[in-house]
């Protein structure tokens, strides 16, 4: 994603040309896309999403890309995108690269299953990027420790550099090829960004659901044992469930928010409308549900 922003359109069509001669990748389909609108947020606003879903998908559908090695990078106003759209799409893609960007209001809390890597300028101190940086480097660094399997990251805060980086951000694109997405963690963080997601990784949340931005979800299966913890609100789900998550041909509980009783308990079914239902969501065969199971409590 290129940078520019709130410029007029001449100054966003040059940085769009730029991206393109950017980096020189040695595999791979490069997709660069020219921003929608000419804004500040010009990468992260709500058409974005939607947008760069159904680029994948017409990229699997007609290309026959592995869905599980895509990977999304921008520089500054782009790397304002990435720092955004990476903890809400993380389910979308294999690595995330952010050169020269801020984060605004994003939470790293979503990139658990999703390495992301951090590069800017030492003295780029304009928008503060610099320090903010170094903030995220600390936050993902404590997130790690605390889940040492999760939160994989990569910082670079280049010494003497300013914006412009010299080339040396270049190193992401190796950095993210050594990395394969699961489309099927056994443990998922799901935070809402203003942009409001119904689905991430195997949860879903029904229309009758309202989501706000803040609210939390986490998951994980321990065998065929599944833990949900949830924000206050939230008291209706779906599990988008799989063999590649668990045995569905062997019972499964299901506990809320440290219950001592399971608001599930039994197999549940495969069937034709759960795969039906995968597909229309998201064209993407490595991650259909075989089975679904509403939970309400």
């Amino acid at each position: 994603m290129h940078g520019g922003g709130s410029c007029p359109a001449p100054v966003n069509d040059q940085q769009f040309q730029n991206q393109i001669k950017l980096y020189d990748p040695s595999e791979g389909i490069w997709v660069i896309p020219r921003s929608p609108t000419d804004s500040w947020n010009q990468w992260h606003q709500e058409h974005i999403d939607p947008m760069f879903d159904r680029i994948i998908e017409n990229y699997i559908m007609l290309k026959e890309i592995n869905p599980n090695r895509v990977f999304i990078l921008g520089y500054s106003a782009g790397g304002d995108g990435v720092y955004k759209l990476a903890p809400r799409m993380a389910d979308r893609f294999a690595a995330a690269a952010m050169m020269a960007g801020h984060p605004n209001d994003a939470s790293p809390l979503g990139l658990r299953n999703l390495p992301f890597a951090i590069f800017v300028g030492e003295n780029d101190s304009a928008y503060n990027r610099n320090e903010m940086a170094r903030a995220w480097a600390e936050q993902l660094n404590s997130l790690q420790e605390s889940d040492p399997t999760a939160y994989h990251h990569h910082v670079n805060i280049c010494a003497e550099m300013g914006h412009w980086m010299c080339g040396r951000d270049a190193e992401a694109l190796s950095w993210m090829a050594q990395w394969t997405r699961n489309p099927w963690p056994k443990k998922v963080v799901w935070v809402q960004d203003n942009v409001i997601h119904n689905r991430f990784y195997w949860i879903s949340l029904p229309d009758t659901v309202k989501a706000e931005q803040g609210q939390r979800i986490t998951a994980e299966v321990d065998e065929q044992i599944i833990l949900i913890s949830t924000s206050a609100g939230i008291q209706q789900l779906t599990l988008c469930l799989s063999d590649a998550l668990l045995d569905l041909d062997q019972p499964i509980n299901v506990y809320v928010d440290g219950c001592d009783q399971p608001v599930f308990q039994g197999r549940v079914s495969r069937t034709e409308k759960a795969i039906e239902d995968s597909l229309r969501y998201r064209a993407d065969p490595t991650c259909v549900a075989t089975a679904l199971l509403e939970l309400v409590w």
